[in-house]
């Protein structure tokens, strides 16, 4: 075939099913993940730990918060591991089962160290969202995968609508529906069941209809092989199977008219870190991190009461901003800023959403100290929330730009590697970002340390290094 005809080559249909299916098993992820933000304070104060001391609720409510991503981090690994062994299909299939019953066990937690195990335990059953990544890999190719990927963060949002518009809406049923749930003493007793059961419904859902649709995608596995080449295979480090043939991301022409013998050896975890690597997966923790401060912050500001220093929003006023941003923002990103990803391409796109948090760390300083000064929430404290979120709705495309960039930058052939390592950096510095930014925050409160906002002093040094290391970001080899 002449490179002309390769340049022509039609675009190969979506698996529209099977990656339907997929996107389902993710969209999951920040279901389960982000219910609990709007009621996470409610539910420490509950078990008693903090003995009456609101200052100390942020404390134990990042650990809650960084339990998730840390498990996450630490199974990541192994599940892509099982799913070498047992399959793509089982092992995508114990993930949302498990988070069902995560949830419930969540839901019908009273004591502390009961909400840091279930929630240690939906991390771990999220950890196979690696293994979903690779299986997009493996039922695409050269032409449809772009399409396939760009839909990751549309899901995301989408997640990150439902998720907190469940916890604020189906939060303390009994009192906000006094007439029907408050009859009924379950819900006194255990205020957060309906909306952890409903996050968990949604995880049954996603298992149910994989049960029957998803097929397996490892070749090794749906191909039966010689028994010296399937021992040589089982052999191979985590992740590097299962990547789709012929496929260019290094920027160079791939091979054609070659055997699977002919493959060159995948390289190892040193090889793969390159310079240019390096700086992209730095560039990837601190987004991450940054991000998931930004986040944490919210509901703790948010909800905590004028007095010292927040906002004194209720659980289901915060569920109902969070949801409400998180479906426009959908929206925003897909209509424009995905255009003008295009236009700009990663690099330049990503400085400047990720200079956004300059903007969004300033802004929830200025609210608070606005609200403060008011007596509550009025129009004014209003519209600054309306900015610093508007600030906010950059970020999705710092995470598309990412996800082009880590492409770009995989040595050729390494792809499912690589997207292991930059699954475990993300996840990593999630589950480091909550305790710490939650601790800070109390800190400042305690201490009053810059009248209580060293919290947002340190944010904003953060998200000005990592200005700084954004442009250092390789120039993209990829053509768009």
């Amino acid at each position: 075939m002449s490179s002309s005809n390769a340049t022509t080559q039609l675009k190969t249909p979506l698996p529209k099913l099977q990656l339907l299916l997929l996107l389902l098993i993710q969209v999951t992820e920040p279901i389960t993940a982000e219910v609990i933000y709007p009621f996470i304070i409610g539910a420490v104060r509950n078990t008693g730990i903090t003995h009456g001391d609101e200052r100390k609720t942020g404390y134990y409510a990042g650990v809650i918060e960084s339990i998730f991503f840390l498990s996450e981090c630490c199974t990541v690994y192994y599940w892509g591991r099982l799913s070498d062994v047992h399959g793509r299909r089982m092992i995508l299939l114990l993930g949302p089962l498990g988070l069902t019953l995560a949830m419930l066990g969540f839901g019908l937690s009273k004591a502390f160290v009961a909400l840091v195990i279930f929630r240690a335990l939906q991390g771990i059953f999220n950890g196979n969202i690696g293994v979903s990544k690779t299986v997009m890999a493996e039922i695409t190719d050269s032409t449809n995968m772009a399409d396939a990927f760009t839909m990751i963060p549309i899901m995301w949002s989408f997640g990150s609508t439902v998720g907190p518009a469940l916890g604020g809406v189906l939060a303390s049923p009994a009192t906000q529906w006094p007439q029907s749930f408050g009859k009924i003493a379950f819900f006194h007793d255990y205020p957060y069941f309906l909306a952890c059961a409903a996050a968990g419904l949604f995880a049954f859902v996603a298992f149910v209809l994989s049960y029957i649709g998803l097929k397996e995608s490892s070749s090794r596995l749906k191909n039966k092989k010689p028994q010296n080449r399937a021992s040589f295979e089982e052999s191979e480090p985590l992740l590097l199977d299962g990547e789709p043939p012929q496929i260019n991301y290094g920027g160079s022409s791939p091979s054609t008219g070659k055997t699977n013998n002919d493959h060159p050896k995948p390289p190892n975890a040193w090889e793969l870190l390159t310079p240019d690597l390096r700086i992209v997966l730095l560039n990837y923790g601190l987004l991450s991190f940054t991000d998931m401060s930004y986040f944490v912050l919210i509901p703790l500001i948010y909800s905590s009461s004028l007095s010292i220093g927040g906002l004194g929003l209720s659980p289901y006023q915060v569920g109902l901003i969070l949801g409400i941003f998180a479906l426009l923002n959908g929206f925003w990103n897909l209509l424009v800023l995905s255009m003008i990803l295009k236009v700009l391409g990663p690099r330049k796109m990503y400085i400047i959403s990720y200079s956004s948090f300059l903007v969004t760390f300033p802004l929830l300083w200025i609210l608070r100290d606005v609200a403060h000064l008011a007596g509550g929430v009025n129009a004014l404290v209003w519209s600054l929330i309306v900015c610093q979120l508007l600030a906010a709705s950059f970020v999705n495309t710092a995470y598309s730009s990412m996800s082009l960039l880590i492409v770009q930058n995989a040595p050729p052939g390494a792809l499912g590697a690589v997207n292991g390592l930059a699954q475990m950096s993300a996840s990593g510095t999630r589950g480091l970002a909550p305790l710490f930014a939650s601790s800070l925050f109390s800190l400042s409160l305690e201490s009053r340390i810059v009248g209580g906002h060293l919290v947002d002093i340190v944010l904003i040094a953060l998200s000005a290094i990592g200005v700084v290391c954004a442009f250092r970001l390789p120039k993209p080899t990829l053509q768009m």
